[in-house]
């Protein structure tokens, strides 16, 4: 897998700080070329370094403002199956596959308690799943984070 380098890193951090900025802003002040900052914005989409947009949307801000955590005993011989059926739950907007008691951990989003319920049992429905856990959470208390990564990294060719 390719990874991302200190320059990408620097381009990365200067988007996170303006993320409007055009190419040529941002060549201006990395003090780089605008066709290296172009190229390597490309490089990186292309390598897949770089999440979809979707991914910067909170799902609050779309009417989801629950979030819960079901851990998801699941039979072996149905794994590929349910996960399959899992990606097809929109609510359901990550899945990592776990050591422990669980297999799966499903981190699902609801308008509220009643909609999760209804999430829960049709996540329950899917064939190969055994049984689950929910815990809902009640506040973010770390939002999701990669600058300080990018900022080590940034600051490892130094």
């Amino acid at each position: 897998m390719k990874t991302i380098d200190p320059l990408d890193a620097r381009i990365l951090l200067a988007l996170d700080d303006d993320p409007g900025a055009t190419i040529l802003q941002l060549a201006k002040v990395l003090e780089v070329s605008r066709n290296t900052v172009h190229a390597r914005l490309q490089r990186m989409e292309r390598a897949n370094l770089l999440l979809g947009f979707s991914q910067r949307v909170s799902p609050a801000s779309l009417g989801y403002s629950l979030v819960a955590f079901l851990s998801l005993a699941i039979s072996q011989s149905e794994g590929a199956n349910a996960m399959s059926q899992l990606q097809n739950i929109p609510e359901v907007v990550e899945v990592h596959a776990t050591t422990g008691e669980a297999d799966l951990l499903a981190k699902v989003v609801a308008r509220d308690t009643e909609h999760l319920y209804r999430i829960a049992n049709t996540i329950l429905a899917i064939e190969g799943v055994v049984r689950s856990n929910t815990a809902m959470s009640l506040s973010q208390a770390m939002p999701n984070r990669t600058r300080g990564l990018l900022e080590v990294v940034a600051h490892s060719g130094s």
